[in-house]
């Protein structure tokens, strides 16, 4: 039996390519409508060291007393 191109949905029949084609149109416009948000700040690359740019990291390791310590 060959597949058919027609869904049927309480007794209503509808193309399948139609409705995909009809939800990439519905897609595209919400896309089209949302606003760009604008960033405040210019962004920056982080560059310390992998285990203090996280909270937790920054917890188990710290530096800053050390580096306290050395300026003494």
């Amino acid at each position: 039996m060959p597949r058919s191109d027609t869904l049927i949905v309480d007794g209503h029949g509808f193309n399948w390519q139609r409705l995909c084609e009809l939800r990439k149109r519905q897609l595209e416009a919400r896309r089209a409508s949302q606003a760009q948000q604008l960033t405040l700040f210019e962004m920056h690359e982080d560059c310390r060291p992998e285990s203090e740019r996280t909270s937790a990291g920054r917890y188990e390791a710290p530096t800053m007393l050390e580096l306290m310590r050395g300026a003494k």
